[in-house]
């Protein structure tokens, strides 16, 4: 009975906003407050064959800490960086649908497994989907320092009618897939840099360094800044220090994403006060604010003395202004959003398609003859010549369905809803399981080999069409999709221009990061091609 009640007690600690004045006090904020289990009021339907939520299956919670002790260390199961392995476990045991209920200070999790549920969930879509994820950056955003924010704070983490006004002011320069195309010439600038990099830091054996993935970092970020802002960060001076701004900038966009799955999935006593990890989440946020905001501020000075007009050469934070009547705060905003997500989920994604090349010399040689067949010799890079080729973006779908940046996303459900046979309460966290999906042989033959040819026409071996979506769908598919292709496109032809790619040592293990990403030295062998 003691047991009980501490239980209770606690999670009302955790989860009442009068009782402990919880971070959390606008209304763009994502406070998620509900009951302790949404077992309740929910019964079997028999004339419909839909079962409870009672019944849906996943592992039991113990007295006081329910299911959170499984994240904590050294006591639990559930490994944060593993992940993967915790979800195949769970897939395994208990189906298509798992339930991880009664968690310490958050919504319980309904775990789907099925393409169809997913649809589902998707085609049900209101106006405003809540996708739930990272309310610690939530409340960065709109308590901490929403002096700074105001209403306009972006799309990463925010909610609701916040969420819909602000993508609606920056989707249409943004999303138009000719506007993407403008940035070639820059991204194409940021790639050519990379590539001779790669040439400076190879040592005898023709290996890039253990950290190279740091490397990788600095080209997502050179090619951001030169997207967002049309500056140059100089990331790739052989003189910069470790305390440069650009390094610090990458340490603490690290620091902020290996801190953030702690926040999210363990017990947040962050709510009550002020922990550790916290500290360290916070001042990350901070350095990376101080810093993107010092070049925004000169790009922004540079925009005041030649005026703001929208050309094929402006910058988004140009564009943005353009298309806003000159609101400095959703221009400035958006930038800040891309420097914080669109770095680690490039570079990581590069990582990945990387090593799978070096991995499939075959497919490999197969890119390598058709990016020579398409661009000769040196020339620049077009729009036409990217649309053309083909075997270039089945690598990049083939690697992203192995390895996918970010292994599941997911919605608060809003309404009622049937998922894999169970009524499904609102209130509830539905968390898409997108890497065990696509990498499941049920839905992909031979899930575990690469195979590009997957994804092209002549093949079209039928898949689920939610069976792989590792820039999500609808209305929150992620905004900067056509940046991010046109990325990954442009720097993988200019490295297979230049460089065979190999990796001769042990096979790396990935690790959630919580960017899905080969966790090792990235030791990979850059041989000179014969330019043709």
């Amino acid at each position: 009975m003691k047991t009980q009640l501490l239980a209770r007690l606690l999670r009302r600690r955790l989860n009442c906003h009068s009782q402990i004045k919880l971070r959390q006090k606008s209304s763009g904020v994502s406070s998620q407050v509900l009951p302790e289990s949404a077992d309740h009021g929910v019964t079997t339907n028999a004339a419909i064959g839909v079962k409870s939520y009672s019944e849906v299956p996943g592992p039991r919670p113990i007295p006081v800490l329910g299911n959170s002790w499984r994240f904590l260390p050294f006591v639990g199961t559930y490994e944060i960086s593993r992940l993967d392995t915790v979800l195949w476990r769970l897939h395994r045991e208990y189906g298509d649908i798992v339930k991880i209920s009664n968690m310490l200070g958050r919504p319980d999790m309904v775990f789907l497994f099925d393409p169809r549920d997913i649809e589902t969930i998707f085609r049900s879509e209101e106006k405003l989907p809540h996708r739930p994820s990272m309310p610690s950056l939530n409340y960065y955003k709109h308590v901490m320092r929403k002096d700074y924010f105001g209403e306009d704070a972006g799309v990463i983490a925010v909610h609701g009618e916040n969420w819909y006004k602000f993508r609606r002011k920056v989707q249409q320069p943004l999303m138009q897939p000719k506007t993407a195309q403008l940035y070639i010439p820059s991204i194409e600038e940021s790639a050519d840099t990379f590539v001779e990099r790669i040439r400076n830091i190879r040592d005898q054996n023709l290996e890039v360094p253990d950290d190279f993935l740091n490397e990788i970092h600095k080209w997502g970020l050179e090619s951001i800044a030169k997207v967002a802002l049309n500056v140059r960060l100089g990331c790739f001076d052989d003189k910069m220090a470790d305390d440069s701004d650009t390094q610090q900038l990458i340490d603490a966009i690290d620091t902020f994403f290996s801190n953030v799955g702690n926040l999210e999935l363990k017990i947040p006593f962050w709510r009550l006060f002020n922990t550790p990890t916290w500290n360290k989440y916070v001042n990350a946020l901070d350095t990376i604010m101080r810093i993107t905001q010092k070049y925004i501020n000169q790009s922004m000075q540079d925009i005041e003395a030649k005026g703001v007009e929208c050309t094929a050469y402006s910058s988004v934070l140009e564009r943005v202004l353009a298309f806003n009547d000159n609101n400095t705060r959703v221009a400035v905003t958006l930038a800040l959003d891309m420097f914080l997500v669109g770095i680690d989920t490039t570079s990581a994604a590069v990582a990945s398609i990387l090593y799978q090349l070096s991995q499939n010399q075959d497919k490999q040689e197969i890119l390598v003859k058709e990016i020579d067949r398409v661009v000769p010799g040196d020339a620049k890079l077009t729009s036409k010549m990217l649309d053309e080729m083909k075997y270039l973006r089945a690598c990049i779908k083939e690697t992203l369905r192995m390895y996918p940046v970010v292994i599941g996303n997911g919605r608060l459900v809003t309404n009622d809803i049937v998922l894999g046979g169970y009524l499904i309460p609102k209130g509830v966290q539905v968390v898409f399981q997108h890497y065990v999906i696509s990498n499941s042989d049920k839905y992909f033959a031979n899930a575990a080999k690469f195979e590009p040819e997957r994804w092209l026409k002549a093949r079209s071996e039928a898949h689920h069409a939610f069976a792989s979506l590792p820039f999500g769908f609808g209305r929150r598919m992620c905004l900067g999709r056509r940046f991010a292709d046109l990325e990954l496109e442009t720097l993988l032809v200019k490295i297979l221009k230049s460089y065979r790619i190999e990796y001769l040592y042990d096979k790396l293990e990935y690790r959630v990061q919580p960017m899905y990403t080969p966790y090792g030295p990235l030791k990979f062998k850059f041989t000179d091609r014969t330019v043709t």
